[in-house]
């Protein structure tokens, strides 16, 4: 059995797993770059200070000429790293003495105070001033490394690495799926078959996990239903043996009594009391058929490919002479190729059941169609004086008889239980749909 993708919770799964792979590199990559780029900048912050310390030191041994000498040369200096400094030498008004910055910046130098200032129009740098003397101060800032090209090449193995992770988490996830769905599918194949041989492998299968162990119980519980529905059918068999036997010995005795030909009251109520024994029967053989029905509702067991068909085609072959007899006129029409998996004697029995229903109430001069297309489809329908709206609701119940009906035709109210019972049986729908006229009934197959 093949699960649909978008019922498969295996399929969910894995799609999940894709989802937080996608989440998982994406928020990995964003980490990697808050890191990368804080290193830099902490990199700048770092260049500042060791730039700083030794420019504090060139000025304690070589004055304020030397420093200035130095921060020139220092300017006439590119870094290989890119991060490119800048200075400012200022008397204690804050007039340039040397460097690159052209006004102080918000910096208090008596505390050594660092952050961030802007240098030119667009350029932002970190920055720290001092104060060395009196009357002079220095500020050293430094343009942080261009980590545009490194933070690139990390989106670029990112976007290549977790493409490849993702693609693994898919295809180890659809591998996953096949074989999950597989075992899980012989789980639901022998549920729905009862074949020996499909609760046998699951009963004979590795314990390795929990769907092995679930393999394992669901084999136990349908060869416990297996033979529970073996019981039940053995046992159904003998009691109606015991029944039918003795009132088929009984209906034999009337019968010779009957041939000695008594008088006509006795005759009459002879024939009275085998009507009712033949009608005891039908009436024990329906009830059987119907329990036997539902009981193997689901159960593919016995059932063969059967042209529906041609199999209708014969029934109203043989329907077509007594309608003519009775007076009503029978139509059908038959799209051919029609086939089913099903019994053919119970699939008879429930065309029959219909047929005999609308032939029933139908008055002389009515008529009964019949139609089969691809489904399969099946309707009966005829132009007899229909079903009240009080008893539609239930007139597939058991015993269950209209009133009017009742008054004026013979029957058990079981025809209709049974005909839904064998279409249950075969994974169909009985049901009485609305119609202008007459009673329409609709056999087809169960939706999903």
């Amino acid at each position: 059995m093949i699960f649909s993708s978008h019922r498969s919770i295996f399929t969910r799964i894995v799609v999940l797993a894709i989802a937080l792979s996608v989440v998982l590199v994406a928020g990995l990559w964003l980490l990697t770059d808050r890191t990368i780029r804080a290193t830099l900048d902490a990199s700048a912050r770092e260049a500042v200070d060791v730039d700083l310390a030794g420019l504090v030191d060139i000025h304690a041994s070589g004055g304020q000429q030397e420093l200035a000498r130095r921060i020139g040369d220092r300017l006439m200096m590119r870094p290989a790293d890119g991060s490119l400094p800048h200075y400012l030498l200022a008397d204690g008004a804050g007039r340039r003495i040397a460097g690159d910055i052209s006004t102080w910046p918000a910096l208090d130098a008596r505390v050594s105070e660092g952050g961030m200032i802007r240098i030119g129009e667009a350029t932002d740098a970190f920055a720290r001033a001092t104060r060395l003397g009196p009357d002079l101060r220095l500020v050293v800032a430094h343009e942080a490394a261009d980590g545009r090209p490194l933070l690139q090449r990390v989106a670029l193995v990112f976007l290549a690495g977790g493409g490849v992770f993702v693609l693994t988490v898919g295809l180890f996830g659809r591998t996953a799926i096949g074989q999950l769905q597989r075992r899980i599918a012989s789980i639901n194949r022998a549920f729905r078959d009862l074949d020996a041989r499909h609760i046998r492998m699951l009963a004979e299968g590795r314990r390795t996990d929990e769907i092995d162990e679930l393999a394992g119980h669901s084999a136990v519980a349908l060869a416990r239903l297996r033979d529970l529905m073996k019981a039940y059918r053995e046992t159904s068999d003998q009691v109606a043996h015991e029944i039918r036997t003795p009132v088929m010995h009984l209906d034999r005795r009337l019968a010779k009594l009957l041939a000695a030909k008594p008088d006509a009251d006795t005759a009459n109520a002879l024939i009275a009391a085998r009507t009712d024994i033949r009608h005891l029967v039908s009436t024990l053989e329906s009830l059987l058929d119907i329990a036997a029905s539902r009981a193997r509702r689901g159960d593919r067991i016995g059932l063969k490919r059967i042209d529906l068909s041609a199999l209708l085609e014969s029934i109203c072959n043989l329907y077509a002479d007594s309608s003519e007899e009775s007076g009503h006129q029978f139509v059908w029409t038959i799209e051919p190729g029609v086939h089913i998996d099903g019994e053919e004697t119970q699939l008879s029995r429930l065309i029959t059941n219909l047929l005999d229903n609308a032939f029933k109430y139908v008055p002389q001069g009515g008529s009964v169609t019949v139609t089969l297309g691809a489904g399969p489809v099946l309707t009966v329908e005829d132009d007899g004086p229909g079903i009240p709206e009080a008893d539609r609701a239930r007139v597939f119940d058991q015993f269950y008889r209209s009133d009017n009906v009742a008054q004026h035709q013979p029957g058990s109210g079981l025809g209709l239980a049974l005909a839904r019972a064998v279409a249950e049986r075969h994974g169909l729908t009985l049901d009485l749909v609305d119609s202008t006229q007459g009673a329409s009934f609709k056999l087809s197959r169960e939706t999903q």
